[in-house]
């Protein structure tokens, strides 16, 4: 004999089971499939949103990857260093890429932008993927004609260009500064005769670039030589208006 539950009147299915119960489970159903097909629209939806990027130029020395450290703390961006990317790809073992990286970087020259585009492109998508970031400051880029051409063709409308934080300093204080840096950073590129070919690669290159953004009305120059906290409070100022 079928026994039926309270939901019931006295009557089953064929095969014993009880008909609220298959309504039940033919409603859950439904809508853990709802459910499923509307995580992946949103998620198909923020793999499509472009990037929010801030491009931050500056000399050597200007102290934009110390101000960049404290927007990304406090504010929730992103810090790619095009420089750090380059150098981390140096260290890595079989990579076809170091020796042009070291060569370039060794002679104070800017490394192809191919390159460089590449590694930022590839860590914006991983940030992406695995935290859901889509907003960088990317630090030291682009530099030169050849990277803004890299960047238009590699990432174009994957990413909006929001604003360039300009960090300007005398060169005499940019030279003092990378100095003291030389002592513990252990990096190639700060010795006195490097940091020579560095300026003049930033004054044929650079400075262009930042002239080209000018044009565009999305420059924020920031006078550089002041204290951390000063540069920091003016920088925080453009960051919360985008």
């Amino acid at each position: 004999m079928t026994q039926n539950c309270s939901h019931c009147t006295g009557g089953s299915s064929p095969k014993g089971l009880c008909p609220f119960s298959l309504f039940l489970f033919a409603g859950t159903t439904v809508s853990y499939v709802h459910y499923l097909q509307n995580k992946s629209k949103k998620s198909t939806a923020a793999n499509d949103e472009p990037f929010r990027v801030v491009f931050v130029l500056g000399g050597p020395g200007a102290g934009k990857g110390t101000q960049c450290q404290l927007l990304s703390d406090n504010l929730g961006w992103a810090h790619l260093s095009a420089g750090d990317l380059l150098r981390a790809e140096r260290k890595k073992e079989g990579s076809e890429l170091a020796d042009i990286i070291n060569a370039n970087i060794s002679a104070g020259k800017i490394v192809p932008s191919e390159i460089t585009v590449k590694l930022i492109a590839n860590a914006m998508e991983e940030l992406r993927g695995e935290k859901g970031q889509i907003k960088f400051l990317i630090d030291g880029f682009p530099r030169s004609e050849g990277n803004v051409n890299a960047w238009k063709e590699v990432v174009g409308d994957k990413a909006n260009v929001e604003c360039v934080l300009f960090f300007e300093c005398p060169e005499d204080i940019l030279t003092s500064r990378l100095l003291e840096r030389a002592k513990t950073s252990g990096r190639n590129d700060d010795s006195i005769d490097v940091i020579r070919k560095r300026f003049v690669t930033y004054r044929e290159e650079s400075m262009p670039i930042i002239q080209m953004y000018e044009k565009e009305g999305k420059v924020r120059k920031i006078i550089a030589d002041r204290s951390i906290e000063e540069v920091y409070k003016e920088v925080e100022s453009f960051l919360k208006e985008s």
